[in-house]
């Protein structure tokens, strides 16, 4: 039979093939099943790289037995370290006792850098990998071995059903890291895809992180065409050890666990372009304009480690330069929180100068503020480096010819985050090189990022007009206040008090907290996010919190501002030192912290990565790069639900896009996209998803209602083709809902999700088309929707399958009495989707669903296979102990332990009682009360709450809850 995964195998085996790598099938490698490496391979590379292993091979057996107690030692929840002890071993921790009279020399393991030391390494490619035994081992569609050892593993879905995609193979991927970490010590990277995109990730990162690779001509996607694109210029031999070298580290969170992190793209192309012209010498400088977001400290991180770690460029000095008036910068917490090897901070202009003066070598974080008093050359060196961050902003005096008279010849990268306006030709000339035609040498653009998920697109919201800034009456009143004044004290006090006395107006600032309360409380709180208010000063800042404070608590908001040159003590009550402001923006950071909004003025509008922030409230007259740096806290990814940033204007900055974002690239013009642009298109999706239901009558309830409604949806392709479309629906309705607009469309809307929900997958598969409804959609679904009336027809559930066929001829119409069956059942098993029997059941539905759609099962027996399924559901369900039983055991229970509160026993009552009702409920089965073994049991369990943690030994307290959870359990 035709296998369409097959064709990719295929497709990605030939692609590798062609990039030098040599196919191997799995069978003829030398390895047992319970392998990792291959250790003939392994042994060979070992000798084939180092002289001293070759004059005595037996050496060989050594190293391997310590990289083989390496991989048997790892457990799920230590992978990544055991990935960097790995990584490790091979390139710096690789000394071994094999030199002359038992000195420790260097091994190597691979051949690096050169195009001849590459050629020393066997790069091959195999398929259908099973580990770690033959009988129900795993099977690896790809695996990648450089020297034996499994540096990459790739997994391919179907390209012909839509809801299938690289997801689910990604999905697989962390599923077997956690069965079979194993395989994954000695891993570079992973790669999935399902012939239309191709996606990559390291060891243990979130599948939602997993990235793209496009080449700067090809960055297309959707179809076999530009898979094999991907792979082709990916995994080349070159390209993956320059990767596991130089682009690829280890970092460790604000929670202590490390993390593994691989280059995007973008940050590859970027950080060799500058490696390529330190190492040709020329042009000294080049300009990189990569879009706020996607990962310019890591660029500069990978960079710096590359050019440090080359040995022709006899251990240059780099030199990270930001444009923030102290250190506590997001790129200063970056390369502390990799763990870079010689890395100094100079924070005072003293400390600048005796840096270079001092000709050290190592990798330095400044500000370019430090060079503002340099007055003479500090150090003459071609090999030091600077990158200069948010270029941009640095001509600010004149700090770039500052830079060149103290490193005459060093070399100059500028990065930048926004594109350079038409006016900013300094910027071109401090940075930009003449070889590079477009004014950059990379660039990697808005719709860029949008594309490939690594920012999100953003929404702005207008407001009603009585809050904007009315600057007809504004200046009306101002000429009425100042009649008697001469022009020139006219435009004097114009330039002071014109703006502020707008902004400073308690009404309207009133008026502006109550519409960020509402919205807030309505459109952003629901989904999990938190919110960012940017005031026009200081004192507004203070403001806006009185009237918050208000209206959301004290709790809900605080003020992170700059209270230097604070004279009257007016902001003291949020004076913090560095330690204290960053407790507060991990708060903030926490979604199930208090602290809902942020309230600022300049701090926070650059370099703060907060996910978890969606919308702005902006009312602060701002443009050009500081508006957009500013905007773009909101656009970063965070979860599935989370779709695009949301700018609500108060200041009318937007009435005209185009000029507040004054820059040369026309696709900035589109940064913003308005929701009333989504409002006018919301009627045109929702008719295009009831177009699939042309004649079917919405009125009728219940499953009779979804059969007329899935027979319209025959087969998985056009399941899938409405599954996209009610995707998009769902997205412009969660960024619009609770607008009144949409309550003409709500009941077809709520029709349409009743349908979505009864034809979407069981078993999570597929998660791009049938991903997680929104937060706003999924409570609109809970307060008015069932998916089908379970019914309590155990004449079907229970029925033999014997008497099937009786069973169909007195129902009269199969196909109906098919999709009610199919109805019923996909109701149980969403009703408990966290147990694990029904997640099970639930893989099983969609496994006979496939076979029934291609054809592999008839009818009938895809209906006996439903009652079967039916019967165990409705065996399964027996076993759920029904919520309101469990609800009174739990609140009997608190009664009881309520009851022994006093000054000697200080008990949680909550816990004790949720430590007895998770225990009662994993020991106890189905009449338990009626057996010795089962009351033991029980017993038993409550005495290891009750008496073993809680040290509560009274007997009749024991008593009388064993009686309770006897009763209600």
């Amino acid at each position: 039979m035709f296998n369409e995964d097959n064709t990719i195998e295929q497709l990605v085996i030939t692609t590798l093939k062609s990039n030098g790598w040599k196919y191997v099938s799995s069978e003829e490698l030398l390895r047992e099943y319970s392998d990792v490496m291959v250790e003939t391979m392994v042994k060979e590379a070992l000798i084939r790289l180092n002289p001293e292993i070759a004059e005595e091979p037996s050496r060989a057996d050594e190293v391997i037995y310590k990289l083989r107690t390496l991989i048997l030692t790892v457990q799920p929840h230590n992978l990544v370290t055991q990935n960097e002890m790995f990584k490790k071993m091979v390139f710096e921790e690789n000394s071994y006792p094999f030199g002359k009279d038992g000195r420790m020399i260097p091994i190597r393991f691979f051949g690096t850098m050169t195009k001849q030391d590459l050629a020393l390494n066997e790069f091959v490619v195999t398929n259908q990998w099973v580990y770690p035994q033959k009988e129900n081992g795993k099977r690896l569609d790809i695996v990648l071995l450089i020297n034996g050892f499994p540096v990459a593993i790739g997994e391919l879905k179907t390209p012909v059903r839509n809801s299938i995609t690289w997801l689910d193979a990604a999905g697989d991927i962390a599923a077997y890291e956690k069965s079979i970490p194993g395989m994954f010590v000695t891993n570079i990277f992973n790669f999935a895809t399902e012939g239309k995109s191709y996606r990559y990730g390291s060891v243990c990162m979130p599948v939602g992180m997993w990235g793209p690779w496009h080449t700067p001509d090809h960055k297309s996607e959707g179809s076999l065409a530009d898979v094999k694109n991907s792979v082709e210029d990916m995994i080349t031999p070159e390209k993956i050890m320059d990767i596991f070298q130089f682009f690829t580290l280890f970092a460790t969170d604000k929670k202590y666990r490390k993390y593994k992190v691989i280059c995007r793209y973008q940050q590859y192309e970027g950080a060799n372009l500058i490696v390529e012209r330190v190492k040709a010498g020329y042009p000294k400088q080049g300009l990189i304009w990569h879009f706020q977001g996607s990962g310019k400290s890591l660029l500069m991180v990978f960079a710096a480690q590359k050019l440090r770690m080359m040995p022709e460029l006899n251990n240059p000095t780099i030199v990270i330069v930001d444009d923030r008036i102290d250190l506590e910068t997001q790129i200063t917490a970056t390369f502390n929180a990799s763990d870079i090897p010689n890395l100094v901070s100079l924070g005072s202009k003293d400390e600048l100068e005796s840096f270079f003066l001092g000709d050290q070598r190592k990798i330095a974080i400044t500000t370019i503020f430090k060079f503002g008093d340099v007055k003479k050359e500090l150090n003459p060196r071609d090999n030091i480096i600077l990158m200069v961050d948010e270029a941009h902003r640095t001509q600010e005096g004149d700090l770039g010819s500052k830079m060149r008279l103290a490193l005459p010849n060093a070399f100059f990268f500028g990065l930048t985050g926004t594109p350079i306006n038409r006016i900013d030709k300094n910027t071109f000339n401090t940075f930009g090189a003449v070889e590079d035609k477009s004014g950059y040498m990379s660039k990697y653009s808005f719709s860029d990022s949008i594309r490939d998920n690594a920012t999100l697109p953003l929404n702005f919201e207008p407001v009603p007009v009585d809050l904007h800034v009315d600057r007809e009456k504004l200046d009306a009143e101002f000429e009425a206040l100042t009649e008697n004044l001469s022009n020139e004290d006219k435009a004097e006090l114009s330039r002071r008090v014109n703006m502020k006395a707008i902004m400073y107006d308690r009404k309207r600032i009133r008026k502006i907290c109550e519409h960020i309360a509402k919205h807030y409380r309505e459109k952003i709180e629901p989904n999990g996010y938190k919110g960012q208010v940017v005031c026009y000063d200081r004192a507004c800042c203070l403001m806006y919190k009185e009237e918050l404070d208000k209206l959301l608590g004290p709790e809900a908001t605080t003020i992170v501002m700059d209270t230097n040159n604070d004279k009257e003590d007016k902001y003291k009550a949020y004076k913090r030192d560095r330690d204290a402001e960053g407790k507060v923006l991990d708060r903030f950071r926490e979604p199930n912290d208090p602290l809902k909004l942020v309230i600022v003025t300049s701090k926070l509008l650059t370099g703060f990565d907060a996910p978890i922030l969606q919308a702005m409230y902006l009312d602060k007259p701002m443009k050009d790069h500081n508006l957009l740096q500013a905007i773009c806290r909101t656009n970063r990814t965070y979860d599935e639900g989370k779709t695009h940033g949301l700018i609500v204007d108060y200041i009318g900055i937007f009435d005209n896009v185009a000029t507040a974002l004054d820059f040369d690239e026309s696709s900035m013009k589109k940064v913003i996209s308005n929701i009333e642009e989504v409002k006018k298109q919301i009627p045109a999706l929702v008719r295009k998803c009831l177009s699939y239901f042309m004649g079917v009558d919405r009125t009728i309830d219940g499953w009779e209602g979804l059969i007329a409604a899935q027979e319209c949806l025959p087969n998985n392709k056009i399941k899938d083709e409405f599954g996209a479309d009610y995707k998009v629906l769902n997205r412009a309705w969660d960024a619009l809902s609770p607008d009144p607009f949409l309550n003409s469309m709500k009941f077809d809307y709520q029709w349409l999700t009743r349908v979505f929900e009864s034809v979407k997958p069981t078993d999570g598969r597929g998660g791009l088309i049938w991903a997680s409804l929104g937060a706003k959609t999924l409570e609109l679904v809970h307060e008015n929707l069932q998916v089908g009336e379970v019914h309590d027809d155990m004449e079907i559930l229970t029925m033999d399958a014997d008497l099937i066929d009786e069973f169909i001829e007195r129902q009269k119409d199969l196909r109906k009495t098919t999709i009610k069956v199919e109805i019923d059942l996909v109701a149980r098993i969403r009703k408990h989707s966290n147990d694990i029997k029904f997640v099970k059941l639930g893989e099983k539905l969609e496994n006979i669903r496939e076979k029934h759609e291609q054809g592999l099962i008839t009818s009938i027996e895809f209906l006996k296979l439903l009652l079967e399924l039916a019967r165990e559901a409705a065996e399964a369900e027996q076993e759920v102990v029904p919520e309101e039983e469990v609800d009174k055991g739990k609140a009997a229970l608190t009664e009881l332990f309520d009851g022994l509160r006093n000054s000697k026993t200080p008990i949680i009552v909550e816990r004790i009682v949720g430590d007895i009702d998770d225990i009662v409920k994993i020991v106890r089965f189905d009449g338990w009360q009626g057996t010795t073994a089962g009351k033991q049991e029980v017993k038993k369990a409550l005495r290891s709450v009750v008496w073993v943690k809680y040290k509560i030994k009274d007997k009749e307290v024991f008593d009388k809850a064993y009686q309770y959870i006897e009763q209600y359990y």
